[in-house]
């Protein structure tokens, strides 16, 4: 899909549908809304003033300019009270707008760039939120029907009118960092959402190879036999179980050569999760092919990181295996020994996760990273105590996790933080090794987290869980129903622009906080 930017009156861009929103309690259309209104002869005005459209949020309308505009719908959204607005209201009410057009059969749709007039947000915040909504919201998973559904044609293109030529730049800008996020976004999405035999750990280490050419990142793909040399017990305790080989997909991104500094984002990759010998119920089973989406996330947002080109250098990992109850499948009671030397009692083979994770994020410390990001659907467990509307964070250093958490409340992606209290150790101890692989269903999301911190020494690190956000059905326009969300590659990558920024401003090498 084309998305561009315009400098020319909405009610003269000639597209098949025009979007313009209304904040609700107004009665009196302003700006681009109030220019299309006066092309169609006040029938905008006609409809607040009968009841029938309110501006509530993400509300749509549709009316039929009758020849009177180029286009030959015009779609109005809601973006809800004006004193709420907000980026994350922009992005939802663009994606609400551009999909009633998609709905009404448009093909080339013209929107005004909302919130960037009447509700003060600044112009570049206003395009970007905008161009992810839209990028977003029109997402389809094709899938691998022999016969696709009849449906509507496909939106191809998608202007932004901007009639202020002095914001012509800011909206270009911004539009063009949230076309590069939300792609990135829907291409995690897109790997999430392959079955599990068509996205094995191989399919995944190819297409991270392929991506790593097509947008410039160095990429390089640990076989087993590596895994073997480096120590990798605990990743390679998981894998046995499968006949599909690990493999642990490690990119490189390097925006500020010679800083010491290294973000390090690492993502779970189970392309299929059985539980193991524990093996999981039947029922939902099929959902584990989203196991990976966490590693998804991450190649997602290196995607988007080689493109926005922040000034700091990031490495991607992703630990890649399947969980399968195989004849040499782990059985609990083993004991596994990562790469940093540390042993590890099974106490049960559906508790992978952190074990893959734990010889990933010790090798990311290996590999330089002074500040550390995991993300992983780690525990049913943060399901429980925080729905589908947050990521769970657990952290070892309160300032890194505040850095986290102003990343995500950048993009709309809510995280909330857990306590990590000492007393929690005591759930995982182990008589027979250093730790256990689980600490029972008390404080499940903690304990989980906590495991894996055990194998990042000193280095700042985070903890995501995004069991509860990565899939689900949801009412937020530009989340698909059913389906992978691609949450925290936006997360991530506004991470990284954060980091360089904060960087440039200080005039120095960036430090990571201690």
């Amino acid at each position: 899909m084309e998305l561009c930017v315009v400098n020319q009156p909405i009610q003269e861009v000639p597209t098949d549908a025009v979007i313009v929103s209304l904040f609700e309690g107004v009665t009196v259309p302003t700006g681009a809304t109030a220019a299309v209104d006066q092309a169609l002869g006040g029938a905008i005005h006609q409809m607040i003033a009968a009841g029938d459209f309110r501006g509530r949020k993400n509300e749509t309308a549709v009316l039929y300019t009758l020849g009177r505009l180029p286009a030959r719908k015009v779609v109005l959204v809601g973006l809800g009270k004006a004193e709420d607005l907000d980026a994350e209201r922009i992005r939802q009410a663009a994606a609400a707008g551009v999909r009633k057009a998609h709905e009404t059969g448009a093909q080339t749709v013209a929107t005004a760039v909302h919130g960037a007039g009447a509700g003060q947000v600044e112009a570049r915040a206003a395009a970007q939120a905008c161009a992810e909504g839209i990028v977003l919201g029109l997402y389809e998973y094709e899938g691998f029907k022999s016969r696709r559904e009849e449906q509507r044609p496909p939106v191809s293109r998608v202007v932004l009118a901007e009639t202020d030529a002095q914001r012509l730049a800011a909206v270009e800008d911004g539009a063009q960092r949230g076309r590069i996020l939300a792609e990135a976004t829907n291409f995690a999405r897109t790997l999430a959402n392959h079955p599990g035999n068509k996205l094995t750990p191989t399919d995944m280490a190819e297409a991270a190879l392929e991506m790593a050419r097509e947008f410039g990142l160095q990429c390089r793909v640990l076989e087993r036999a590596d895994m073997e040399r480096l120590g990798m017990g605990a990743l390679l305790g998981v894998a046995k179980g499968s006949h599909q080989p690990p493999k642990l997909i490690v990119l490189e991104y390097q925006g500020a050569p010679g800083d010491r500094d290294i973000l390090a984002l690492v993502g779970k990759g189970l392309t299929f999760d059985s539980g193991g010998i524990d093996l999981k119920p039947g029922e939902h089973m099929e959902e584990m092919k989203y196991d990976m989406a966490g590693g998804a996330a991450v190649l997602g947002a290196m995607r988007a990181i080689a493109q926005l080109r922040p000034a700091v250098n990031v490495i991607g990992l992703v630990p890649a295996t399947e969980n399968m109850p195989g004849g040499g499948a782990q059985k609990p009671g083993d004991v596994v020994k990562a790469c940093n030397g540390k042993t590890i009692e099974i106490i049960s083979t559906d508790a992978e996760g952190r074990l893959i994770l734990a010889d990933a994020v010790a090798y990311a410390c290996n590999l330089g990273a002074t500040r550390l990001v995991d993300v992983a659907t780690l525990t049913g467990a943060c399901i429980v105590a925080l729905g589908h509307l947050a990521t769970g964070l657990v952290s070892n250093n309160q300032p890194w996790a505040e850095e986290i958490q102003r990343a995500a409340a950048a993009t709309g992606e809510r995280v909330w933080q857990l306590p990590v209290w000492e007393e929690y150790k005591n759930q995982y101890k182990s008589d027979v090794a250093d730790l256990k692989n689980t600490g029972g269903r008390a404080a499940g999301t903690i304990v989980g987290g906590m495991i894996i911190g055990e194998f990042v020494g000193d280095t700042p690190w985070a903890h995501l869980d995004i069991a509860g956000t990565a899939w689900e059905v949801s009412d937020v326009p530009y989340q698909p129903n059913k389906a992978a969300t691609g949450v925290m590659v936006r997360t991530l990558a506004q991470l990284a622009l954060n980091l360089a920024q904060g960087r440039a401003e200080s005039g120095a090498a960036g430090r990571a906080p201690r």
